[in-house]
């Protein structure tokens, strides 16, 4: 079970590095530090991506859109220079078992036994909590592939990221793929809705956010809960970032339940860019060319309420084949593919 960590257990000196952690929540001028070493590393390790304001970074950092406590960290030169990162997730609900990392060091300080530091540091951290695996995500073909491998971690499923030109040709496609969507969905209708779920469907929205429980995923790895409290804390933590939401549902006309689910977010970070959010069907409902019809209507809701968005980004795991192929038809491409990486931390030499 987890066990609470206090705030400051002091700061280590490793290979010259001092780790300290710190409350992203309060302390400002050590999240821009560490948004710096972010900025850094993202236009070398994902140039072509969608980017993070800073206001995104402090709600990710400081509260976390995802379930379970955290603690931010940042790592020191002898100058005091901010060196490197690291966020520790330690999941409370489901997956009591493992913690995630997101680990940053900036690329003119690689190679130098800075981020191996700030690793052991946060594996001895994770089994402190009694976690007997930590993991991560990289980028194919980044410096964090190889270093992954080289510390022992293991490579888990791999998430293909695609970008689509919102341009005149994608434009022109939307109305037939969208009558061929229509053709196969014969009672169903659309609702759509900006900013936070009104809160008369916001458990027909965590029911929706359930059905992801049988996408791919690493053996071992729960599935997350979500219920109307989650879905409430996250998208509020959203706006409050300056964060904008598009949703779009398929509604069962016969029952007025919701089957199907698609999300659209832009980031001050970001200008231009839609990032494609969950679009999930329920198991019930497959077959009607659902996930098809709410993301061409979310395409179309975009063009008109968001009309300099001109890219749009999504990401599935490589074996999702039924959302790749809706993803091809409607003009994304290939732009990257990042994998999880899982240690663990039960075996001799897991970062001890």
């Amino acid at each position: 079970m987890f066990n609470p960590l206090p705030l400051r257990p002091g700061r280590l000196l490793a290979a010259g590095v001092d780790i300290e952690r710190f409350d992203a929540r309060t302390e400002p001028d050590r999240v821009r530090e560490c948004f710096r070493i972010l900025q850094a590393c993202f236009r070398v390790d994902q140039p072509d991506q969608p980017n993070w304001s800073l206001g995104s970074f402090k709600a990710k950092w400081g509260e976390g859109f995802g379930a379970g406590p955290q603690e931010s960290w940042i790592a020191t030169d002898h100058s005091g220079a901010a060196i490197g990162c690291y966020l520790l997730t330690l999941p409370d609900k489901t997956n009591v078992s493992r913690a995630t990392v997101v680990l940053r060091v900036p690329p003119d300080r690689r190679r130098a036994g800075i981020g191996t530091a700030l690793l052991r540091h946060c594996a001895d951290r994770a089994r402190t909590a009694n976690r007997a695996w930590l993991s991560g995500e990289a980028w194919d073909g980044t410096a964090g592939e190889p270093y992954a491998a080289a510390v022992g971690a293991t490579g888990g499923i791999a998430s293909v990221h695609r970008t689509m030109r919102f341009d005149d040709s994608a434009r022109g496609r939307l109305p037939g793929l969208r009558a061929a969507a229509e053709a196969h969905a014969t009672g169903y209708s659309l609702l759509d809705w900006t900013g936070p779920t009104p809160e008369d469907i916001l458990q027909q929205v965590a029911a929706v956010h359930g059905a992801m429980a049988d996408a791919p995923r690493n053996a071992g790895v729960e599935p997350s809960v979500w219920d109307a409290d989650r879905v409430r804390r996250v998208e509020k933590l959203t706006a409050d970032c300056g964060v904008g939401s598009y949703q779009i549902a398929a509604r069962h006309d016969a029952t007025g339940r919701f089957a199907a689910l698609t999300q659209v977010f832009t980031d001050p970070g970001a200008p231009g860019w839609g990032i494609q959010g969950l679009t999930a069907v329920l198991q019930p409902d497959r077959g009607h060319r659902l996930g098809l019809l709410v993301k061409v209507a979310m395409l179309e809701l975009i063009a008109a309420a968001v009309p300099d968005i001109d890219r749009f980004v999504t990401d599935n795991a490589g074996s999702n084949q039924y959302m790749i192929a809706i993803n091809k038809q409607l003009g994304f491409e290939v732009s990257g593919v990042t994998r999880s990486w899982q240690l663990d931390l039960t075996e001799p030499g897991g970062q001890s």
